[in-house]
C-alpha cells in the first residue's frame, strides 16, 4: 500500500530556506551578549522565528531534483540574512565610533576592560555605548520593525527567487559610509573642545616651563568630557532613530520594498 509522506518536500525546502535567511541575520546582529551567549539559545531563537513565520513560508513548486540547486538557494538566503544583520549593525556602529574617538581624546583609553561581545580589550565608554545602543534598539521598537521587514521580504522576494539590484546594493554601501559621518557629527564639538584644552595647556607650558600642567591636563579633560557627555547623551536617541530610519530605508530598497 502506498503511504504518502507526513511532511511534503516543498514544505521542508521552504522551512530550510527561511531558516537560512533568519540564521544569517544573527551573524552581524549587534545585540549585547548575543555572541557570548550559548549556541543552543541562538539556534532555538532562529528556529522559533522561523516557525513563527510559518504563514510566509514559500511553496516550492516544482520540487528541485538537484541538491546543488537547493544549496545555491540556501547560500543566497544566507546572504540576504547577512545583509540584513549588517544593516542593523551599522545603526550601532555610529555610536561605537563616537565612543572610540572620545575615549582616545579624553584619556579613557588608559583604563580598559574586556568586551564580552568580542572578548578583546575595550574602554569603559565603548561598553556603555554598546549597552545603550542595545537598550535603545528595543526601547524604540526597532526589533518590531526588523521583524516586519523580514516578514515583508518573504512576500516580495520569496526564498529561491531573490535577485539583488544594483541600486539596493549601492544603498547598503552608502549606509556603511554614513556610519563614520554620524559618529563624527555626534562628538565633533567635544573633540574640538578637548583639542582647545590641549592647545591651551601646551601654550601655558611654553610660557612658563615651571608649571606642572601635564598632571592637571588629564583630570581636566576627563571632567570636561563627562560634563559634555551628560549634555550630548540627550541627543543620542534622536540621532540613533535617524540612523535607524536611514538603515531600514536602505534595507527596504535592497529588498525591493
Amino acid at each position: 500500500m502506498h503511504v504518502s509522506p507526513a511532511l511534503h518536500a516543498s514544505l521542508l525546502y521552504g522551512f530550510l530556506l527561511v531558516l537560512a535567511r533568519i540564521a544569517g541575520i544573527f551573524v552581524f546582529l549587534p545585540l549585547p551578549g548575543l555572541k557570548a551567549g550559548p549556541d543552543v539559545a541562538k539556534i532555538t531563537l532562529a528556529l522559533g522565528l522561523t516557525i513563527a513565520l510559518y504563514s510566509r513560508w514559500p511553496v516550492i513548486e516544482p520540487v528541485p531534483k538537484s541538491i546543488v540547486q537547493v544549496a545555491g538557494w540556501m547560500i543566497a538566503e544566507a546572504g540576504i540574512g547577512l545583509a540584513t544583520g549588517l544593516a542593523v549593525a551599522f545603526i550601532i556602529e555610529g555610536l561605537m565610533i563616537a565612543a572610540q574617538a572620545i575615549s582616545t581624546q579624553a584619556g579613557f583609553a588608559y583604563a580598559s576592560t574586556v568586551d564580552p561581545n568580542t572578548e578583546a580589550d575595550s574602554t569603559v565608554l565603548i561598553l556603555l555605548a554598546q549597552l545603550t545602543a542595545g537598550l535603545l534598539f528595543f526601547a524604540l521598537g526597532l526589533d518590531r520593525q526588523l521583524l516586519l521587514i523580514l516578514s515583508r521580504s518573504l512576500e516580495t522576494h520569496p526564498p529561491g527567487s531573490f535577485t539583488a539590484s544594483r541600486p539596493g546594493a549601492e544603498a547598503l554601501v552608502m549606509l556603511g559610509s554614513a556610519v563614520f559621518s554620524t559618529g563624527i557629527r555626534l562628538v565633533l564639538p567635544l573633540m574640538t573642545l578637548l583639542f582647545l584644552i590641549d592647545l591651551s595647556v601646551g601654550l601655558l607650558g611654553r610660557v612658563n616651563s615651571q608649571l606642572q600642567l601635564i598632571a592637571l591636563a588629564l583630570p581636566l579633560k576627563i571632567a570636561v568630557a563627562l560634563a559634555a557627555l551628560s549634555i550630548l547623551v540627550l541627543l543620542v536617541p534622536r540621532l540613533y532613530l535617524q540612523t535607524a530610519n536611514l538603515a531600514f530605508g536602505a534595507l527596504g530598497r535592497f529588498l525591493g520594498f
